[in-house]
């Protein structure tokens, strides 16, 4: 059972930490990135946690229902932070291929972490205000609600897709992520063109694209595909 979240006014502490820190949700989500860059997304734990804070790791349950609830916070951060670089220009291409590549990048600064939370949904204020400034984006294009939604949803899943997956290749260690990469030389540009004539005809060409990320490519897909969409419904 979830334990009881102490309401916001009630939660710092009388006493700083060990380490001199009045604790905060804030400090708690940027001293949880911190674990997660350390010991991976499966070695955040209350105790780890805890320690880090220099505070016991009861205290931890002041601010969080539990660690899932720190998970939705941590993936609440990381949405949020591709805000705060973003401005809008008033051209929905621009606007949305910049807030996408933001939120991509976002993610990727902390690998561990956008494993952990890439697939969760927070319904918290960052999440939230980044959902509504992409609505906001396509609905002012003119599109149908209906049509803008689903423009939505692709984006916004492809935009995390793809955090989670370039995300979980900058989580390996550094020999596994190499040895991934070396396939593409020492496997698959040394297949005969008798049994793979398309991976032998295209095998200098999947070598070179293979080991960087295919956001940026499916993205501007996708937004051709709104291009298209708006030019269906005459917005």
């Amino acid at each position: 059972m979830a334990k009881h979240v102490v309401p916001e006014a009630a939660r710092q502490r009388r006493r700083p930490t060990r380490g001199g820190t009045v604790l905060s949700e804030e400090i708690i989500v940027h001293t949880a990135l911190r674990v997660l860059r350390e010991h991976g997304s499966t070695g955040l734990t209350a105790r780890r946690l805890g320690a880090a804070l220099g505070a016991d790791p009861s205290t931890l349950y002041r601010y969080f229902a539990g660690m899932d609830d720190l998970a939705r916070a941590i993936g609440d951060e990381l949405m949020g932070r591709a805000l705060d670089g973003w401005t809008a220009t008033g051209d929905w291409r621009t606007d949305l291929r910049a807030l996408g590549l933001a939120i991509h990048a976002s993610y990727l600064a902390h690998p561990q972490a956008a494993v952990l939370t890439a697939s969760r949904v927070t319904g918290r204020p960052r999440e939230i205000a980044v959902d509504e400034t992409i609505l906001g984006i396509l609905r002012g294009t003119g599109l149908p609600d209906s049509v803008a939604v689903r423009v939505y949803h692709a984006f916004i899943d492809q935009s995390l897709a793809f955090a989670a997956l370039d995300a979980g290749s900058l989580a390996l260690a550094d020999e596994a992520r190499a040895g991934d990469e070396e396939m593409w030389h020492s496997t698959y540009a040394r297949l005969p063109a008798e049994s793979h004539p398309n991976i032998a005809a295209t095998a200098h060409l999947l070598a070179r694209y293979m080991p960087h990320s295919a956001y940026p490519a499916a993205l501007e897909i996708l937004l051709e595909h709104t291009a298209a969409q708006l030019s269906r419904s005459g917005a």
